[in-house]
């Protein structure tokens, strides 16, 4: 339920993220809003803050998608994930999984408590969306400054 959810939540963001670029895209054109540096920033936030929410629900959708395959039907124990595309000797010995949605993570435990990360895509999931919420953040108090810095100026004349 919760992959299909995060399937879900990964369609909205991205729809959203591409009418957002689009509304980004737009301030180059003739006819644009004024104070247009306002507006491109505050497009180019809502832009990349819903692009970091896409690359993170694809991820959340992931590790769900992999939890939910653990005790489904014959040959699920332990995590699929955690046993195709490795080899033999890197399976040997493996007890369980620990899946986590913050950071993204699905790892697989060994007997001998060694652990080894089962998708390595959710590392660059987590530094991109954990990249893109951060940048979306600056932009946004750096429009929030840009407007005090004016305000502060029309006051001092």
């Amino acid at each position: 339920m919760l992959a299909l959810l995060g399937l879900a939540l990964f369609l909205v963001c991205a729809i959203a993220a591409l009418i957002s670029a689009a509304r980004a895209a737009a301030m180059g054109l003739p006819g644009r809003p004024q104070p247009w540096p306002d507006h491109l920033l505050r497009r180019s936030a809502a832009t990349l803050g819903w692009a970091a929410g896409t690359v993170y629900a694809l991820g959340l959708a992931g590790v769900a998608w992999s939890e939910a395959e653990v005790g489904d039907g014959a040959d699920s124990v332990p995590a699929p994930a955690c046993r195709m595309g490795f080899d033999p000797e890197t399976i040997e010995g493996l007890t369980h999984h620990r899946a986590s949605y913050l950071p993204l993570r699905f790892d697989c435990v060994r007997e001998d408590g060694s652990v080894y990360v089962s998708d390595p895509d959710l590392v660059w999931m987590n530094w991109t969306s954990a990249g893109l919420a951060l940048t979306a953040a600056l932009l946004f108090l750096g429009m929030h400054y840009r407007t005090e810095l004016r305000a502060r100026r029309v006051a001092v004349r």
